[in-house]
């Protein structure tokens, strides 16, 4: 949609956390833009939002929007607004790299999705547009991340949820490294990068440097560009790529103090989430397309691993986030059977499954959602390419 001057852009909003409330504060002090609607599922009043803003149903947020924006991180609940909204023609825009793992490649072609600069993610999408057009060629797409305990305790969890103001489950996701895997995965899906092994790399390697030279090195080795991370603390949070550049501006370059070559690091040191979205909202209004989605044909996804033994009868209310699972991304082609940990809620465990086993769809009882739907095409369509030899760097 291309913005006329002076012209002001209603934003439906889909989402009430931390992100939604922190964007609201931010968008009300936008002349060119007014919060139309947002859409909640909570009863009674929303802290940040008055009454007259919140809407409980998905038509009455369409009705009140130019544009929907959707950070609840809940793919089932996500998959529904946002499809609905991409029928009625609004542009959607998204925090939310679980849905795009999980149902986003269904759901393209029918109108403009993008993920949103500001989360790891579009950031990334954002420093490699930069660096395309500067002549450098990427070869390492990555994260950096402080801290990872794949298995961290309920009351360490608890106590750090209330101290940063997140939910547990957030908290949980970030810590347990699920977050991350998923961020990961649309970068690789969405800018065409590979992975070198299931669950990433992940050096522990402090030095931005040496952690960029390893991961290069193994992206040369594998031939092709990689999506991964370094772990390290003191880490800014942010986002870096490791890229060449052509022979000929070698000595420009080492002058320009990005050292010896051949291996370039670019670093973004901060990831700003909900102020940053002004930069997305303002490339769609300006007609540019989309920043990042996980393509139509997807080669990775982010399969749900237990954490601990489960026995059969064992409910599960949420996957991402949980002390029973976290996710780990894989090639789809190599686990077609896995259960993405998007699809990881209300489930009951069939049988017996063991600590670090990927979860499968027969380990599993699953209610039917539209979600589950979306997941058989792209799953169909991952492996219908990687049959016929189809992928992004071939």
């Amino acid at each position: 949609m291309a913005a006329r001057s002076g012209e002001v852009a209603r934003l439906g909003l889909v989402g009430t956390g931390f992100v939604g409330r922190h964007l609201a504060l931010e968008l009300r002090r936008r002349p060119d833009w007014r919060l139309g609607a947002v859409l909640t599922r909570r009863a009674g009043p929303v802290p940040g939002f008055a009454e007259e803003e919140l809407v409980h149903e998905i038509d009455r947020l369409i009705e009140r929007a130019d544009i929907v924006l959707e950070c609840t991180g809940d793919v089932a609940w996500a998959t529904l607004v946002v499809e609905r909204a991409l029928e009625a023609g609004r542009p959607v825009v998204t925090y939310d790299p679980e849905l795009h793992v999980t149902t986003g490649s269904a759901l393209l072609g029918r109108g403009l999705l993008t993920e949103a600069e500001g989360d790891q993610p579009g950031s990334l999408a954002a420093l490699a547009e930069e660096a395309r057009d500067m002549g450098f060629e990427p070869l390492v797409y990555g994260n950096l991340k402080g801290f990872l305990d794949r298995d961290p305790s309920p009351e360490a969890m608890a106590h750090w949820a209330e101290r940063q103001g997140l939910s547990l489950s957030m908290v949980t996701a970030f810590t347990d490294g699920t977050k991350l895997q998923v961020e990961q995965c649309l970068v690789g899906n969405g800018l065409g990068a590979d992975i070198v092994q299931e669950e990433l790399l992940g050096p522990a390697e402090a030095d931005l440097d040496r952690g960029a030279r390893i991961l290069a090195e193994a992206a040369e080795r594998l031939g092709r560009p990689i999506t991964d991370y370094l772990l390290g603390r003191g880490f800014p949070h942010g986002v870096f790529l490791v890229a060449r550049h052509s022979e000929d501006q070698r000595a420009a370059l080492r002058y320009l103090k990005m050292g010896d070559g051949p291996f370039y690091t670019l670093l973004r040191p901060q990831v700003l989430v909900h102020l940053e979205a002004f930069k997305t909202l303002a490339r769609i209004r300006e007609g540019r397309g989309p920043l990042l989605d996980n393509s139509p044909c997807p080669r990775l996804s982010v399969a749900a691993v237990a954490k601990r033994r489960l026995e059969p009868g064992r409910r599960i209310a949420r996957g991402a986030g949980s002390f029973e699972l976290r996710g780990i991304c894989v090639r789809i082609a190599e686990r077609p059977d896995h259960l993405p940990i998007g699809l990881a809620r209300e489930l009951v465990i069939r049988r017996r499954v063991e600590p670090g086993q990927i979860v499968t769809f027969d380990d599993v009882e699953l209610a039917p959602s539209r979600a589950l739907e979306l997941w058989a095409v792209v799953r169909g369509r991952a492996l219908a390419a990687a049959a016929h030899g189809r992928t992004p760097w071939s």
